[in-house]
């Protein structure tokens, strides 16, 4: 398979993602991607590839939701997002999925502790779905239109 740019593959996840996901919280909560969300463990704050905020959930003091207000965060796989599974989790978010291209796998990820760490990782490859609970729910993500296959380097 030809190589893409890992932006293309990113915005690819992050559209498809966000369409199967709001269909599915029907009003009962946010789809965001790109926003800024403060996260005590992050003083400059996230910028999660997309979002799902509470349906409660509300701006903190400089405008921007807070850590508290986030029931799920999924991102692509890229440099750094260690440091930022670690603020998720030391801001209790429940639900962390991190999408692989390069692997053509999804890692599920529940139970965050206090001390960084997500407890629980299921890893889902690409043509299954995800069933993702999400707060009193479950959302079913299919994966099988999701891009796979190596980013180019130096391209994001």
């Amino acid at each position: 398979m030809s190589e893409v740019p890992h932006d293309e593959q990113r915005w690819e996840f992050v559209f498809g993602a966000a369409v199967q996901v709001e269909e599915q919280l029907a009003g009962h909560g946010r789809v965001l991607s790109g926003v800024l969300v403060d996260f005590p463990a992050a003083p400059g704050g996230l910028t999660p590839d997309l979002a799902v905020v509470a349906p409660d959930a509300v701006r903190g003091g400089r405008g921007r939701f807070e850590g508290a207000g986030v029931e799920a965060v999924l991102e692509v796989v890229r440099p750094g997002l260690a440091e930022a599974a670690r603020a998720y989790a030391r801001g209790g978010v429940p639900l962390y999925v991190v999408v692989d291209p390069a692997a053509a796998v999804c890692t599920v990820h529940t139970a965050p502790s206090p001390d960084g760490v997500y407890r629980e990782a299921e890893r889902v490859p690409f043509g299954n779905d995800l069933f993702l609970p999400l707060g009193g729910r479950t959302l079913v993500l299919r994966t099988d239109e999701f891009p796979s296959g190596p980013a180019t380097p130096g391209s994001g």
